[in-house]
């Protein structure tokens, strides 16, 4: 029996219901354990019994009550201010006259008679001064909420790496697809992880069936393709039989113009093969192959130059490395004059730059140079502009290979460059 993935939410629920039990549990523990919320208040009774007998209340350790002597009656703290009716209260209670008690309260209230609150200096005039009853403001971090803010930060803490494991557990199966889709390219299927929650599943198995689709689409384009160049191959030489009875001057042109759409043909072809199908990937020293490549054409007359770097490694297939960095070359030499190769090694990637001569790129166009047939010569002849398929096989080929590759200009002005970022094997 197959067994149902589980649902996305599944975690999500578990996540949530664990984390509202751990703060209720810490909750509880802080209310259970912790010391009392602040000082309670204190009866005006045990107040004036202190004022009369000249000692602290006793049996009350949450009371940290205090006696001192003052020398004059402004004895009272910055935050306490004085309430006549409640002096006469506990004056009342000692017995003494009403001037005779002298209190500071940093909470009044509407009946005297109430407990007080808060922090309070009162004092009875003595022989000696100023006998002082005191009880000073619970501080701002207390052992109450020391423990408080202790068990939030524990708890933040248990919080946060529950939060990532699950964060990570629900991600990584996402994260996978992501990296699948980058790596599926025409010609070569994915394999696509069918792994994690029922969500991701599902989409796992749309996507498999989108690469279904469009590589199905693609086979039929380029079945499409063939046969039109192939249908096309007989009017062409049907055309150019009649032409050979025109004028020798319109006899040129016209065996030139179909030459042109052969060749326009023949690269249409190689483009969609080379974009569907690629060779065997192995480790290779892309130096070594940019450089045996370099000298090749350097032989052939090309003003080619090779700047070596240090040692760079791919997986890769040769083939293809060779025409993308020939096709650049081809595109320095054609638009730049000269082609100069240069490499450097990074954290996990080699860069090759192919600089040129020339004008440079547009940079507002440089994604557009990349498509199909864009040429980046406004005109239209094969000879200066080509068949605008030399960029489009390069990103090609460059992806295929999981690297990158982007258009800029020399520092200075002084001419193109194409930067190619490749992987380094591992």
């Amino acid at each position: 029996m197959i067994r149902r993935p589980v649902s996305i939410v599944v975690p999500m629920m578990l996540f949530a219901i664990t984390s509202a039990a751990v703060v209720m549990l810490v909750q509880f523990a802080i209310v259970f354990r912790g010391p009392p919320p602040g000082f309670s208040p204190v009866p005006i009774a045990r107040i004036a019994e202190a004022l009369r007998t000249g000692r602290a209340p006793t049996g009350n350790p949450g009371h940290p009550i205090q006696l001192r002597y003052a020398a004059d009656e402004y004895f009272g703290r910055r935050e306490e201010r004085p309430s006549p009716a409640r002096d006469r209260s506990i004056a009342a209670l000692i017995p003494l006259p009403a001037d005779q008690v002298r209190g500071y309260y940093e909470w009044p209230v509407r009946d005297p008679d109430q407990d007080v609150h808060g922090s309070f200096s009162i004092g009875r005039r003595t022989d000696k001064g100023w006998l002082v009853v005191s009880i000073s403001r619970a501080p701002a971090l207390g052992r109450w909420r020391l423990a408080i803010l202790q068990w939030m930060l524990i708890t933040l803490f248990i919080l946060s790496l529950l939060a990532w494991v699950a964060a990570r557990r629900i991600s990584r199966p996402i994260r996978s697809l992501a990296e699948a889709a980058k790596r599926a390219r025409l010609g070569a299927p994915e394999a696509i992880p069918l792994h994690g929650p029922r969500e991701i599943r599902d989409l796992g198995h749309a996507m498999e069936a989108m690469q279904t689709r469009i590589l199905h689409q693609a086979e039929n384009r380029t079945v499409m393709l063939a046969a039109m160049a192939h249908d096309l191959g007989t009017p062409l030489s049907r055309l150019a039989f009649w032409v050979e009875q025109l004028p020798d001057a319109a006899r040129d042109r016209a065996n030139a113009d179909i030459e042109e759409m052969r060749g326009m043909l023949a690269a249409t072809l190689r483009f969609n093969r080379d974009d569907r199908a690629h060779g065997e990937m192995v480790r290779l020293d892309l130096g070594s192959v940019v450089e045996s490549l370099a000298d090749d054409l350097s032989a052939a007359g090309q003003n080619v130059t090779v700047d070596p770097g240090p040692r760079m490694v791919v997986m890769g297939d040769a083939q293809a490395l060779r025409r993308l960095f020939g096709n650049l070359v081809e595109n320095a030499i054609r638009y730049g004059q000269a082609a100069e190769i240069s490499w450097t090694v990074g954290q996990g990637y080699g860069e090759i730059l192919v600089d040129d001569h020339g004008a440079g790129f547009d940079l507002a166009r440089a994604d557009q140079l990349f498509a199909p047939f864009v040429r980046g010569e406004s005109s239209r002849n094969r000879a200066t502009g080509g068949t605008g398929l030399g960029l489009a096989i390069v990103r090609s080929i460059t992806e295929l290979h999981g690297g990158e590759v982007t258009l800029a200009n020399r520092p200075g002005g002084a001419g193109g460059r194409v930067r190619v970022r490749m992987p380094l094997a591992t």
